[in-house]
């Protein structure tokens, strides 16, 4: 770690001697920049999900509020039928028709297996987000009790007894 770079939080720094960190994020935003506009991410929610997490990373306050946002707008898996193709030239027909009766056969089980996880997934992210909200409610009334305790000037007065249980 170096301690002489400067950052806006730091309880938590990676870094070595020798290392330019802004250097570093510049070149990680240059490239998703780049394979943004040469489509690299076709589908547009990993472009915005990858712009997002750079700018977000910086701010440790809203890390877990903005994660679990994007959580709960993947969470389900999306279990629609999608067309078969093939991109080889020789037997693609056949291996259509072969790949179309793997599917046929698999289907009833891959829905069943897709809708227990996005019960799952949506039952995990509800806990989680339970959690949050709790630890940050618990979080505030003690920042709020320990300014009451702290008092006005900022030193500590005489402790209040503990709330009973």
């Amino acid at each position: 770690m170096n301690p002489s770079h400067s950052s806006k939080d730091s309880s938590f720094q990676i870094g070595a001697d020798g290392v330019d960190v802004d250097a570093l994020m510049a070149g990680i935003r240059e490239s998703v920049t780049r394979k943004m506009e040469s489509g690299v991410y076709r589908d547009m929610r990993v472009a915005l999900a990858e712009k997002s997490n750079l700018v977000n990373i910086k701010d440790d306050a809203s890390f877990l509020k903005f994660y679990l946002e994007c959580l709960r707008n993947a969470i389900f898996i999306d279990i629609s039928d999608f067309e078969i193709q093939e991109r080889r030239r020789f037997g693609s027909g056949l291996l259509v028709i072969l790949k179309k009766g793997i599917w046929a056969l698999l289907k009833f089980y891959t829905y069943r297996l897709w809708s227990q996880q996005n019960q799952v997934n949506g039952l995990l992210l509800t806990a989680i987000e339970g959690l949050d909200d709790k630890y940050r409610n618990r979080i505030r009334d003690l920042e709020a009790r320990l300014a009451a305790v702290e008092g006005p000037r900022g030193k500590a007065e005489a402790c209040p007894p503990p709330p009973s249980a």
